[in-house]
Order: structure tokens, then C-alpha cells, then sequence
């Protein structure tokens, strides 16, 4: 019986080793060797194409390359930007055959032109056309599949004197190599539907998820590549200049080299060379790089003929590389596509020949867009036409095609899943599915990492990471950090993040707070339904007002795909800030009342019960409803307290400073107050992954509308809230161009009654008196008081921010490729009591990829008010900055 068992053990392995096996691997012969230049420098990353298989791969970063091929005949094909394409036949029988290719340096045909009486280069024509069907060559696949190796290498080659040694103890050194790879199988589908199943994955370390596709998904055919402008969008001539610099033969076609030249360097565009076919108006191969952030990024494609007239990558090279507060490093992605399968589009099948009208006489016989004819129609019938003409005719097929389809309002679909055996392939199957041989620095990282992965795994056993999360044991810096403590069954407890409830106010001295949860949770990941309730208690106490304060909050919810539905209950006795959207922080404020006594937040005092409502039905449309009975009133200052004490500074009262607020506006009161906000996001798009569809919200304008009533008569007293408060607003970021962004959020609303409005009733406006600003751009006025204009009358507010490309000091283009951005703020407020006021700003962005420093000054009916240095987080980084 324990023979049996061994030996049925040893034919399952067997069987799951043959099964991770690609058939190639079974081979035991084809093609290995090296490429070189003419005086033997290898060449790395040359594409070996298999003409009979329609398949190839690249050579690694020595030249070298291996492709397991069973017996027979061959046809090689050998190319690299910059060298002449060699072709070699070869015969393939019982033993591996050996090869070393030289590749000569490519020699370019120069057409003889004379550039007079204005005369322009060859390269204009031959862009006009390639961009005038860039758009036809996107869309002329219908589906296609392929497999993709990607292998990805980085090494750290700089880092703070002070952290190496940490670094070190951590596993992480300079200088060596980081690997991670993958092989993927990719199918694509009209209209920008991606799906990607990995088959099998490797990481130096962690086993991490690489995947190809924001890669090699990329295509230099749309207008923008990763943000960065193509040199086929259809405005790149407002981009770039572009220069013919010769011509040479590759599979039977003329290939033109261009060079192309940004007009305004820096990030965000592309220089270097793309090569375009003749006649066909297809990309060959291209080698370009740009700056993102500071970072430099080259890419280098080569593309091969998959099908009759019709060239895919075959090839892709990525290079990061740039040092950032101290840590400098690179990493370089290699794609290697196979396998491609694809089937055309048939209505963009017949062939229609490009005539550029800007250089050539054009025959009246030439078809001309009609707008009202169908466009497959006209595809059909038309063999000759202009640039201009065709452009429009395929713009509008693709509006025909938009309209066809099954949900318009999918803009992106993405479908991702990864074999269950896709982590645990063994050394066998890396060796025959790899394209590219490893180099020696690779393989050296792998044994380091694999050691390590070792006693990693000894440490944690096979015990999942949640239940390990839940027997973790309390520690006392959990209160002040936030914790979760997972009990099973979807049952968690935890302390809320509570460093930042620990602070000073002149109201309550210095004080502390303790937050706290406890939630159950079920999932049903089939349906994409969850239910879900939550408690959660919060204690708060000053040490001179003596006081505590405290709260409890209990909601269910339930959510299905992207809908929402939300009720809760909420009560207790606590203190606000007088402008519900808490306009300061409490660090920042006990920062400048303990160093500078100035004490910016005022506080009031309610007891409350609250009921709330919030639902989600579409991503398009929300609402919330709350309803509140609340006992308030005012607060004193306590505390005089403050490390800075120059005679003639004293800290502020606790009541704000209004132009319109009399001494009724700060009394006690009782009042029940219902508030009710709606959102609206017009022809909203989807980003679908894996079937659930996530809203593209920031490409459409948020339409927000507000209505609160405070309810007289029903038996408060004569001192409860009577008032009709409304608002309207939008909300949006457009862009122009390259890294041109403009911001704005416009706002307007008003008191159709305001028989009786408190002062935390009244219309707030976000202000900022302090040094720092918020991270969100158009969220609030950078030197504005904060209750001044607070307002209980009819008002309009406007914030805009635009963001350049190049402005002032990003004329220079080593700003422009560090990163660093320019803007401009115009802000506007006015109620029917204020001055009209106005702030207007400038501001560098950006600055070590992380901060933004902006300066500007506000003006009360043209006269200056206030002005100074304001400092933020970059743009880039969205983190708190609302819907």
C-alpha cells in the first residue's frame, strides 16, 4: 500500500510538471546563439522572427537568445532599430543549432530635395498622412490575442547615507537586481476591452503582481501614450517638428525615418525617431523617450508583419530612471508578444489611398467626405482620398460604431484573473517558457530572494494573513495608531486613529479623545452584494473647561454592484466648529495657539439626536437626508495658555468676528434642522474591471443642489431655527492640451427665509488664515477670514485654478523636466452685505514631487486686504481635496 501511494504521488507530479510545460519545451533542439555588431558588441533586445510561425523573440541584454523549434526548414528573420534587417534560412533536425549573427548599421536613403521658394521636408507629408490614418489603424483589428512574457529588472543605486545600513538589514541592496516576470495571455477587443489571465508569475522577494497590460496596452495610434502626447495625436503638429532623415527597405516595404523634435521640450512629449511604412501609413518600429514627473522614460517598440498589411509590436522596451529626495535607481519592463491571432475589422478592410492636398494636385474624380452618406458606405467606395477627408469619414465611423454598441456608457473594459497555479510553477517551466535568457546579475537576485522568501515563509507557516491579523495581541500604541482586531464570521474591533485627537483649544486647554468601533460584515462576492453595520463610540475631555464630551453613532448598510443605501442614528453631547466642513484642523490651530497665540477654530456646544439617510442608486445620482434635534450654544475660552507671550498678543474671543451676526446669532436655542443634498454627474463613464463597473467621475461635472430648514411652531419655543437655506453648484477639472488643467468650483445660493438663523445656520465659506492651505485646489480661499463673510443672505462664490505646461520659469526647460508645474488662482466671493472679494495667486507646484508653494493676495472692492506664502500638497496628489 505505501508503494501505491509513492508511486501515484510520483505520477501526479509528473503529470502537473508536463502540464505546466509549453509545448515548445518538449523540443529538444532549434535555434540559440548570439546577435553582434560588426566588431562583435552584442546587441540587446533584437527581435528573432520566425517567418513560418509568424512568431519571435528578443534577445537579452547580452545578444543572446534560445527558441526551442521542432525539425524542419526555417526562415529567420533578424532586426534592431538602426540595422539592417537580415533574413537566414536555417534547418532544424535532431540538435540545437548554433548561430552568430552580425548585424550591419543601417544605411539610409536620402531623397535628393531642394528646399527653396519654401519648400518643406518630406517628413510634413509623410506625418500628415500617418496621423490622418492613425486612427483607421486602431481600429482596423477587431479582436486579436497573443501571449506576453514581460520581465521587469530595477536596482537601487543611491540612497541616504544615513538608511543604507537599514536598508541593507532589510534585505534591499544597492546595485543589484530586483526581477519579477510574468506570462500573460491577452485578448483584445473593439471597443477598448481588455482581458489579461496570467498564467504564471515570479518576483525577487514578494510574490507580486506584474502585469503587462498598462504597458504593452499602450498604444502610440491614440492621441496620448500614458499622458504623454503621440506623434500621430491628431494635434502633434502643435507638439512637435518633425524631420525626414532618409529611407531604407524591410520586408519589402519603404520605411521612412523621421526624427521628432517637441517644439517645447520637457514633460509629457516625446523626442526621438518613429519610422513610418510608405503607402501603408503604419508604425514599424519606434525609439522615443519623455520626462513624467521628473522621471526620465524611454520606450523602444519594434513591430513586425503579423498579417498582410498589418504590423503589431512585437517587442517592447521601458526605461525608468531618476533619483528622488536622496534614492536614485532604474528599472526596465521587457514585453515580449507571440502568438498573435487576429481578426479584422471587415468594414475596414478595402484600401484607400491617402493623398496629402496640401502638396499634391488633387483629381476631381477623388471621393470627398459627405456627412450625410453612412461611412462604411463611403469606406467602401472610396479608393482615393484627401488626409482631411478621411480623417472626418473615420471620426464619424467611429461615431456610428459608438453608437452600436451594447452599453455606450463603458468607456474602458479590463478583465484580470490569475491562474491558481500561476505562483507555483517550478524552475523546468521558467526555463522552456522564457524568451530571454536570464543574465548572471538576474539570476543572482533570484537565489538571494528565494533564500529570503524561504525564511519568510519558515515564520508565517501556512496560516492566512487574516486570521494571523485577528490573534495579533493588543499593544498600548494601538489606542493612539488605529487598530483592527478581526474576530471571524466578519466580526472586527479597533480603535480609530486617535494621535490627531490629542491637541490644544482655547476653549477646552489642552485635551484628549478616544475613538472606536465595532462592525459585522457579510459579503455575497457572487451576487457583488454586502451588508454591513457598524458602532461607534467617541469620548472627548478638556483638562481646564473639565468637561466631557462624548458621542455614539450606529449605521447599516447595504450595497449592490455600484449602488448604495445607508440609514444611521447618531447622538450625544460634543462640540463643533461653527462651519460644519471644519475649515482648520485642530493640530494646525493648536499649533499656532500654542507658538503664536492665535486661537483661528470657534467652537459651540450642542446635545443632539440625528437620524441620516444616504442613497446611491447610480453613480450618476445620489442624495442625503438628515434630520437633527439639537439643544445648542455658545462657548467661552478656558485656557490662556501658549509658549508665545509678547506683551500685546492675547488670544481672540471664541465668538466670531460677521459683518451681517448680531449678539442673537450666537445664543442658546433649540431647534430641529433638516438638511438635504443632491448630486448629479451628467453623462457619467464607466471603467468596468471584471465585470463591475467603476465611475469615470472626474471626466464629467459634478451639479450639487442643497436645500436645509430650520422648523418653527412645533413647540421648541419661540427661539428654535426658522430659516429656508438653498445652494447650487458645479464642480469640474477640464484639460487643454498637454498639462494644461483647468479647475473650478461655482457656487451660488441663498435664504429664502431667515426669520430666525443661528450663526452655525448660516451660508460658510471656506477660509484659510494660517500658512497652510488644503490639498484640493478649488476648495477654499487661501486668505479669506474664516467667518467674516459667513452670511445669512444671497451670495455667489467662484474658485479657479489652471494649471500650465509652461508659463514663466517653466520657459526653462530643466524646470519643465523636473516636474515642476505653474498656476494661477483667481477666487471670488460676494453676499449682499460684503465687499466684493477677490484673491488672485501664483503658485510653483510640484517641488520635489511632493509640495506647492503659492503666493497671491486678496482685495476688498479693489483695495488690498491680506496676502502672503501658502503652502500645500502637489496637485498631482488628490488625497482629502472632496468630490
Amino acid at each position: 500500500m505505501e508503494l501505491m501511494k509513492k508511486f501515484l504521488l510520483s505520477l501526479s507530479l509528473l503529470i502537473i510538471v508536463i502540464g505546466c510545460l509549453d509545448s515548445r519545451s518538449l523540443f529538444g533542439q532549434g535555434i540559440r546563439g548570439r546577435i553582434i555588431e560588426t566588431d562583435g558588441t552584442p546587441i540587446a533586445y533584437a527581435s528573432v522572427f520566425v517567418r513560418n510561425l509568424n512568431d519571435g523573440i528578443p534577445t537579452n541584454q547580452s545578444g543572446e537568445f534560445e527558441y526551442p523549434l521542432a525539425p524542419g526548414n526555417y526562415d529567420i528573420i533578424i532586426r534592431h532599430l538602426g540595422y539592417e534587417t537580415l533574413q537566414k534560412s536555417v534547418e532544424i533536425s535532431k540538435e540545437w543549432v548554433s548561430l552568430e549573427i552580425k548585424l550591419t548599421a543601417q544605411t539610409y536613403a536620402m531623397e535628393e530635395v531642394e528646399v527653396k521658394g519654401g519648400a518643406e521636408d518630406p517628413a510634413l507629408t509623410v506625418m500628415r498622412k500617418a496621423i490622418s490614418k492613425a486612427k483607421y489603424h486602431r481600429l482596423q483589428v477587431d479582436e486579436y490575442s497573443m501571449k506576453v512574457y514581460i520581465k521587469g529588472t530595477g536596482e537601487l543605486t543611491d540612497a541616504p547615507f544615513f538608511l543604507k545600513k537599514k536598508l541593507k538589514e532589510e534585505g534591499l541592496a544597492l546595485n543589484e537586481a530586483y526581477t519579477s516576470e510574468s506570462v500573460s495571455e491577452i485578448t483584445f477587443r473593439q471597443a477598448n476591452e481588455l482581458t489579461e489571465k496570467v498564467i504564471s508569475m515570479r518576483s525577487a522577494g514578494e510574490n507580486n503582481q506584474a502585469s503587462p497590460a498598462p504597458y504593452i496596452g499602450a498604444s502610440f495610434y491614440a492621441d496620448k501614450v500614458n499622458e504623454a502626447v503621440s506623434p500621430l495625436a491628431r494635434y502633434a503638429f502643435s507638439y512637435y517638428r518633425f524631420k525626414h532623415e532618409g529611407t531604407f527597405f524591410d520586408h519589402g516595404v519603404m520605411v521612412n525615418k523621421i526624427k521628432v523634435t517637441p517644439r517645447s521640450k520637457g514633460e509629457q512629449v516625446f523626442e526621438g525617431y518613429i519610422y513610418i511604412i510608405e503607402e501603408l501609413w503604419a508604425i514599424h518600429s519606434l525609439d522615443l523617450k519623455t520626462s513624467i514627473m521628473g522621471f526620465d522614460v524611454s520606450v523602444t517598440q519594434q513591430y513586425a508583419p503579423v498579417q498582410d498589411k498589418v504590423w503589431m509590436p512585437l517587442t517592447h522596451v521601458y526605461n525608468f530612471g531618476g533619483s528622488f529626495f536622496g534614492f536614485a535607481g532604474h528599472y526596465k519592463y521587457l514585453a515580449s508578444t507571440r502568438d498573435y491571432k487576429l481578426t479584422l475589422n471587415p468594414d475596414l478592410i478595402a484600401e484607400t489611398e491617402i493623398l496629402d492636398e496640401k502638396v499634391e494636385d488633387i483629381p476631381d474624380e477623388v471621393s470627398s467626405f459627405k456627412s450625410e452618406k453612412n461611412a462604411v458606405a463611403q469606406l467602401a467606395e472610396s479608393s482615393q482620398m484627401t488626409r482631411k477627408d478621411f480623417r472626418k469619414l473615420i471620426r464619424e465611423y467611429e461615431k456610428e460604431e459608438i453608437k452600436e454598441r451594447e452599453d455606450p456608457e463603458v468607456a474602458v473594459i479590463r478583465n484580470y484573473t490569475i491562474d491558481s497555479l500561476a505562483k507555483e510553477r517550478s524552475q523546468v517551466y521558467w526555463d522552456s517558457i522564457r524568451p530571454v535568457k536570464l543574465t548572471d546579475k538576474e539570476i543572482q537576485g533570484y537565489h538571494r530572494d528565494d533564500s529570503l522568501a524561504m525564511i519568510e515563509a519558515a515564520k508565517v507557516s501556512d496560516i492566512d494573513s487574516l486570521a494571523d491579523m485577528a490573534k495579533k495581541k493588543f499593544k498600548p500604541l494601538d489606542i493612539l495608531g488605529g487598530r483592527t482586531y478581526f474576530l471571524g464570521a466578519g466580526r472586527s474591533i479597533g480603535f480609530a486613529s486617535n494621535w490627531t485627537r490629542f491637541s490644544f483649544n482655547t476653549v477646552e486647554g489642552f485635551k484628549m479623545g478616544l475613538g472606536g468601533f465595532y462592525q459585522v460584515e457579510r459579503k455575497d462576492s457572487l451576487l457583488n452584494k454586502s451588508y454591513s453595520w457598524k458602532i461607534s463610540p467617541e469620548l472627548r475631555y478638556g483638562f481646564t473647561s473639565k468637561t466631557w464630551y462624548g458621542t455614539m453613532d450606529f449605521y447599516k448598510q447595504w450595497t449592490h454592484d455600484r449602488s448604495n443605501l445607508k440609514y444611521g442614528l447618531s447622538a450625544g453631547k460634543y462640540i463643533y466648529q461653527y462651519n460644519g466642513d471644519q475649515p482648520i484642523s485642530e493640530l494646525i490651530n493648536a499649533a499656532y495657539s500654542l507658538l503664536l497665540r492665535q486661537n483661528y477654530m470657534k467652537l459651540y456646544e450642542q446635545q443632539f439626536v440625528r437620524l441620516y439617510f444616504e442613497h446611491r442608486p447610480k453613480d450618476a445620482f445620489s442624495y442625503k437626508v438628515n434630520l437633527m434635534y439639537a439643544d445648542r450654544g455658545p462657548l467661552e475660552n478656558h485656557s490662556n495658555y501658549s509658549f508665545y507671550n509678547k506683551e500685546g498678543r492675547g488670544y481672540s474671543s471664541n465668538t466670531p468676528v460677521n459683518i451681517e451676526a448680531g449678539p442673537d446669532a450666537f445664543s442658546a436655542n433649540e431647534s430641529l434642522v433638516i438638511e438635504a443634498e443632491l448630486t448629479w454627474r451628467p453623462g457619467i463613464k464607466y471603467y468596468m474591471r471584471n465585470g463591475v463597473k467603476y465611475p469615470l467621475s472626474q471626466s464629467v461635472p459634478a451639479i450639487k443642489f442643497e436645500y436645509a430648514k430650520g422648523f418653527s411652531n412645533i413647540g421648541l419655543g419661540e427661539n428654535s431655527a426658522d430659516f429656508d437655506r438653498w445652494a447650487l453648484g458645479v464642480k469640474h477639472s477640464i484639460e487643454f492640451g498637454v498639462s494644461g488643467d483647468l479647475n473650478f468650483n461655482i457656487r451660488a445660493g441663498g435664504f429664502l427665509n431667515n426669520n430666525k438663523v443661528y450663526f452655525m445656520d448660516y451660508a460658510h465659506f471656506g477660509g484659510n488664515r494660517t500658512l497652510f492651505t488644503s490639498m484640493g485646489t478649488v476648495g477654499n480661499y487661501r486668505f479669506l477670514d474664516y467667518y467674516d463673510f459667513s452670511t445669512q443672505s444671497n451670495y455667489i462664490s467662484g474658485l479657479i485654478h489652471y494649471q500650465f505646461r509652461k508659463f514663466l520659469f517653466t520657459q526653462l526647460p530643466i524646470l519643465r523636466f523636473s516636474g515642476v508645474k505653474e498656476n494661477l488662482f483667481l477666487n471670488y466671493l460676494k453676499t449682499e452685505y460684503s465687499p466684493h472679494y477677490w484673491e488672485l495667486g501664483y503658485s510653483l507646484d510640484n517641488l520635489f514631487r511632493v509640495f506647492r508653494v503659492e503666493m497671491g493676495a486678496g482685495f476688498e472692492n479693489g483695495e488690498y486686504s491680506r496676502g502672503g506664502l501658502r503652502l500645500g500638497v502637489a496637485t498631482f496628489i488628490t488625497i482629502g481635496s472632496g468630490d
